[in-house]
This record gives C-alpha cells, sequence and structure tokens, in this order.
C-alpha cells in the first residue's frame, strides 16, 4: 500500500476483440459488430492499476463506472487513514460526462474531474478545473497500452471471463512488480 498515489485517480475503457468468447462479451460497435469485450480499469496517479472490471463490447464506459470501483483491491479509507485525510480526485474522459456519474463520484468521496462531452459546456455550473493543471487521464490510457502489449490480452482468447480476467490481473501484478524493480 505504501507507494499508491491515492490523490489522482483515472477510470478509462477500452474495447478488445474476442473471437472465442462466450462470457462477457457483445457486438463491438466500432468493429463490424464483431464479438468484443470491454476492459474498464482504475489506476492511481502512476498508473498502478487498482481495479479491473470487464463487461461486453457494447457495454457503455458509465455502466461499468460501479463495477470498477467496487472491484478496489485495496480499501481506500484504511489507506488513507496515516496520512491526513486528503482530497482524492477522480479524472475521467467525455464518456462518462453524465448527472449520475458525478453523483456516485461525489458520494465515494471523490472530486470529479470529467472532461465535457460538449466544449461549449466548459463553463457548466458545478466543473471542476484542474487549475492550470495537466490533464490526468493519460496514465489509465498507458496502463492499457502497456498491458495490451500482451497477446494474451490485446485479443481474448479465453471463453470463460473469468480466466479473460485472472490474466489481466496477472499481467498488473507483473506490471506493479516491474515499477517496483525499476523505482526501488
Amino acid at each position: 500500500m505504501e507507494g499508491i498515489e491515492w490523490e489522482w485517480q483515472a477510470i478509462d475503457g477500452v474495447m478488445t476483440k474476442a473471437p472465442l468468447g462466450k462470457d462477457a462479451t457483445g457486438k463491438n460497435p466500432t468493429d463490424r459488430a464483431k464479438s468484443g469485450t470491454k476492459r474498464s480499469m482504475l489506476t492511481d496517479g502512476a498508473g498502478i492499476p487498482l481495479s479491473v472490471a470487464i463487461e461486453g463490447a457494447n457495454r457503455h464506459d458509465a455502466k461499468l463506472l460501479v463495477a470498477t470501483l467496487e472491484g478496489l483491491m485495496v480499501a481506500r479509507g484504511a489507506a488513507c487513514e496515516e496520512e491526513e485525510q486528503q482530497q482524492q480526485h477522480m479524472c475521467l474522459d467525455a464518456a462518462y460526462d453524465s448527472e449520475p456519474v458525478r453523483e456516485e463520484l461525489k458520494e465515494r468521496g471523490y472530486v470529479p474531474h470529467i472532461r465535457p462531452a460538449d466544449k461549449k459546456e466548459r463553463e457548466r455550473e458545478g466543473a471542476v478545473d484542474h487549475h492550470g493543471g495537466r490533464s490526468r487521464r493519460w496514465v489509465v490510457e498507458r496502463t492499457h497500452s502497456w498491458l495490451n502489449h500482451s497477446r494474451g490480452l490485446l485479443v481474448r482468447w479465453e471463453k470463460k471471463a473469468q480466466n479473460y480476467l485472472a490474466f489481466i490481473q496477472l499481467a498488473s501484478a507483473q506490471l506493479i512488480f516491474s515499477k517496483i524493480t525499476v523505482s526501488g
């Protein structure tokens, strides 16, 4: 738990092909309705995977938000009790731009940073700015890219969803271990 950057977190989803998948697959809207899987991932500020959820590719990102947040492997409250209770920020892309998503994040104690779906809505009441800071969503996109280097995760060949999820978790653990050995 030491070294997890709880202050800034990000969630994003990515669609992968699943030609043989049976569980947790759906018609991929970007790949001519071929069978696919959506992988939603929560990372900390450094890109360390904290939670993963999978569903059919035709599932909207916002629908996977609760499953991704509930799949958190480390309890947020226990990790932050040692430090003074700092605000935890959640960075999301425009696919999550809805009032139910904002309410869910606020109920869980996050400060939502959601890119507006419409650029005209940037002045929307209650919109949270980074105060001149850079976007922090790139860390989760980078983590997805790192995981896609594994052929078994780029294209899902497993028929059972549990097996695919286990491969994702194994690759995430390997990613965490490689970051620890490089930095430590």
